[in-house]
């Protein structure tokens, strides 16, 4: 797909009587990122270049649509193939463990949770993953949006993603968000137990034509199941979460409860003044210190490794 994309850039650019170097000026990069979009090497073009390009170039829109296939191949086979059906389904079932679901994450929500670990590489590509996500959520608000349904764990509620005040404004979306018609949100609290989908999370899509699949996601895996009974299975799954889930209504006073808390949070000791006061406590004790010393060893042996 980049080549592709590359090749109708080329093309266009003829067409427009272009070289690369005046190309690079009206999109305000160096000459040499024409070549490697051209020659489809190099890092691949973001969202906002594909835009500027085709203002330049007068592709109607073209290479905007072309560019998130461009993207995709950035991902493996099964996650590309998730992703095209998330943007045909009439239907999404979510069951969250961790983190609010992309299509309900504000924006600095979404930039705390894509800047943790080492999935990338860049500035750029954070601000590329960012604004992908973000588009996903243009969905909600088009006349073909999906019936959403998501079930989250109530660790998604207590964790403060961010800091408290993205916190706070991620809570304030979700509360929006449940009064609309078509999406439903729900609360699995701690006290439920242990259940089938513990250490991941779950997604069930309904297609166009009545089909279903079903992704399980864990911290550095993921994986599409299109099998008919395999989706069979996990859908029971997901309706034994949603049946031992809060209603929705008390959902939203956890969710509310949770802002309060994240209120109160603002009060809490901050992690250098934690750190410092349990440092002195297990100093006091002989203990080792969270950085640097040792724990005294009485009797002057070397503890066993």
């Amino acid at each position: 797909m980049a080549a592709l994309f590359g090749a109708r850039v080329r093309r266009l650019r003829f067409a427009a009587g272009l070289t690369q170097a005046e190309l690079s000026g009206k999109v305000h990069v160096v000459g040499t990122r024409i070549t490697q979009i051209e020659r489809a090497s190099g890092a691949k073009p973001t969202l906002d270049l594909a835009r500027a390009l085709d203002v330049a170039l007068g592709a109607d829109d073209l290479l905007v649509e072309l560019w998130p296939y461009v993207y995709r191949e950035a991902f493996p086979d099964w996650s590309r193939r998730f992703m095209e059906c998330a943007e045909r389904a009439v239907a999404v079932r979510e069951y969250a463990a961790h983190v609010v679901p992309g299509l309900l994450q504000t924006e600095q929500y979404a930039r705390a949770v894509l800047s943790v670990g080492l999935t990338l590489s860049s500035e750029e590509q954070l601000e590329e993953r960012l604004t992908v996500r973000m588009a996903r959520q243009e969905r909600l608000g088009s006349p073909d949006r999906p019936d959403l349904w998501v079930v989250l764990d109530e660790a998604v509620l207590r964790r403060p993603i961010g800091g408290c005040d993205v916190m706070r404004a991620q809570l304030e979306l979700l509360l929006c968000v449940a009064a609309e018609h078509d999406i439903t949100v729900q609360v699995l609290p701690f006290d439920q137990g242990e259940h089938d989908v513990m250490g991941g999370s779950l997604t069930v899509l309904t297609l166009p034509d009545g089909s279903e699949v079903a992704y399980t996601e864990g911290a550095h895996y993921g994986q599409l199941i299109e099998e008919p009974a395999e989706v069979s299975r996990f859908t029971v799954t997901y309706d034994r979460l949603r049946a031992n889930a809060l209603p929705p209504l008390m959902s939203l006073d956890m969710i509310r409860s949770a802002m309060e808390g994240c209120n109160r949070g603002a009060n809490v000791p901050s992690r250098s003044e934690r750190r410092r006061v349990a440092q002195e406590q297990l100093q006091q004790s002989g203990g080792r210190q969270l950085r640097g010393g040792r724990r005294r060893n009485p009797g002057g042996r070397r503890p066993r490794p």
